[in-house]
């Protein structure tokens, strides 16, 4: 079996993985900024690496999957006054900051709960730790690459650049950052533009706020991950994960305040996962296009034909490359629907069948064929994780599935280890490391289900009138659809063979 190989964002390249510590494997993903409700885009990274941590437990690791909750001082560094989005969405909807923050939390853990996600081994709360954010804020004063000016610190990033490779993550030049960064209301305090705030001033009408060194205020984005990720990972760590707009500002500013504070680059392996788009463009609140994961579940939003499930909506991330971009359709998730309806109805099937012994000659070239695609599924999840070929092989293998349930394929016609393989491989796949569970039945299914009982009892009916032309008929015409009929003693039972 190959190693596994992941893509580093921090090189470029996809590298075999060797964790800092035998058989431990230390992971931090940051977690949702919750001001508001997740939407589309936001299942994504947590999906996938949802999928990350289960494979590599698969592998034996133990795993200590770090992830935060974003719940103070998350202001736009490109925005007015640096502004706070907790205190502002808190203004507007009446509530106090921690009732806000409470109240999306538990949406939040509620959507991922309907995902089939993991909990993290650790959730630690940016306003838990505002103890260590100053802590580690001074270290870097101290050393001399963050500066104070009037009650708010900022990290001196031309100051570093000096010495450290300032953009090794997202490969940005700090010339040009300099050149193209605007002028914005409240920068005029910082010494070069591309500077950025690790602790801010609160003003008098600000709501959340903490006694500091420096006078109350509130905490940077960037500070809070580098603190808790080095508090319960150590000063450096295994993985560090998002979505590939994180790259650039916030995991940036990690690497240059950590690397100063604790002098080891934070992470050894970057994993970013691509963008979910629509109609070509990101999926943002900045672009106003966003779906809320609950009016995806109940298609209450002009973007959706009908509500989706969360396992469709699973299985509709895990279908493409975690490192390729991904454009929503109504038209891609009902495939998804169809496809994920189909694997989990061979799933099903293949719980149902066992090896019988029946006496007949060995289909080397089957089950040669079958054996490969189920060991490739290895191989697929070693490179990079790519659950897109995963699932293409399970794909292959459902026919097979529903012919040896059918009789298309005799059992015989497969080795006993091959069929035990093919048992183990979709158990382990589909639903420990995909982390797919049985979708709901459809509408769609329901009216199906009921037409073809209706024309299995008419069947029956032309039968017990000897009528068997129009007995014939119903069976041939729903074989050539795919659906075949078998009279056994308890009835007639259905089978595809598509």
């Amino acid at each position: 079996m190959s190693e596994l190989r992941i893509y580093n964002s921090l090189h470029r390249q996809k590298e075999v993985f060797t964790p800092l510590h035998p058989g431990h494997v230390g992971m931090y993903v940051c977690g949702p900024t919750v001001s508001g409700e997740s939407h589309l885009g936001h299942a994504r990274p947590y999906i996938t690496f949802d999928v990350v941590y289960r494979y590599l437990q698969h592998l034996g690791y133990k795993v200590r999957y770090v992830r935060n909750i974003t719940d103070a001082g998350h202001f736009e560094e490109e925005g007015r006054a640096a502004e706070d989005k907790i205190s502002k969405f808190a203004v507007l909807e009446k509530l106090e900051p921690m009732e806000l923050v409470q109240k999306y939390t538990n949406l939040f853990h509620w959507a991922m709960l309907q995902f089939g996600c993991l909990e993290p081994s650790i959730e630690p709360t940016a306003t838990g730790h505002i103890i260590e954010q100053i802590e580690m804020i001074k270290t870097i004063m101290e050393k001399g690459y963050a500066y104070e000016v009037g009650g708010s610190v900022y990290f001196d990033v031309k100051k570093y650049a000096a010495s450290y490779d300032y953009g090794i993550l997202s490969g940005r030049v700090l010339e040009d950052m300099l050149e193209t960064t605007r002028e914005l209301e409240g920068q005029d305090e910082k010494r070069n533009k591309a500077d950025f705030a690790l602790w801010k001033k609160a003003p008098a009408e600000h709501i959340m706020r903490w006694p500091s060194p420096w006078g109350e205020g509130f905490p940077g984005w960037h500070i809070e991950c580098s603190a808790m990720s080095a508090k319960y990972l150590g000063h450096q760590f295994d993985i560090h994960g998002g979505g590939m707009d994180l790259q650039f500002p916030h995991h940036e500013c990690e690497i240059a305040q950590s690397e100063v504070a604790h002098g080891d680059m934070m992470a050894r392996y970057w994993m970013h996962n691509n963008m979910i788009t629509i109609n070509g463009r990101k999926m943002g609140k900045a672009y106003g296009n966003t779906i809320k994961l609950t009016e995806m579940f109940t298609g209450s939003n002009s973007q959706l034909d009908k509500a989706y499930s969360p396992m469709t909506i699973r299985f509709f991330v895990l279908q493409t490359h975690y490192r390729s971009t991904l454009d929503f359709s109504n038209e891609a998730l009902q495939a998804a629907e169809k496809g994920l309806q189909r694997l989990w109805a061979a799933h099903e099937t293949l719980q149902k069948l066992s090896y019988g012994a029946a006496a007949g000659p060995l289909n080397e070239e089957l089950d040669k064929q079958v054996r490969n695609w189920c060991l490739e599924c290895a191989e697929f999840m070693n490179d990079d994780v790519n659950t897109a070929k995963v699932l293409a092989n399970l794909f292959e293998l459902t026919p097979v599935i529903n012919s040896l349930k059918g009789g298309q394929i005799k059992m015989h016609e497969i080795s006993e280890d091959t069929f035990a393989l093919l048992q183990q491989t979709w158990q382990t796949y589909l639903i420990d490391i995909l982390g797919i569970q049985q979708p709901p039945a459809s509408s769609d299914d329901h009216l199906l289900d009921g037409v073809l009982q209706m024309l299995i009892s008419m069947r029956k009916e032309a039968k017990s009138r000897k009528d068997y032309a129009a007995s014939d008929k119903i069976r041939n015409e729903l074989l050539s659809i795919g659906i075949q009929l078998k009279d056994e003693k308890d009835g007639t039972v259905t089978y595809s063979v598509q």
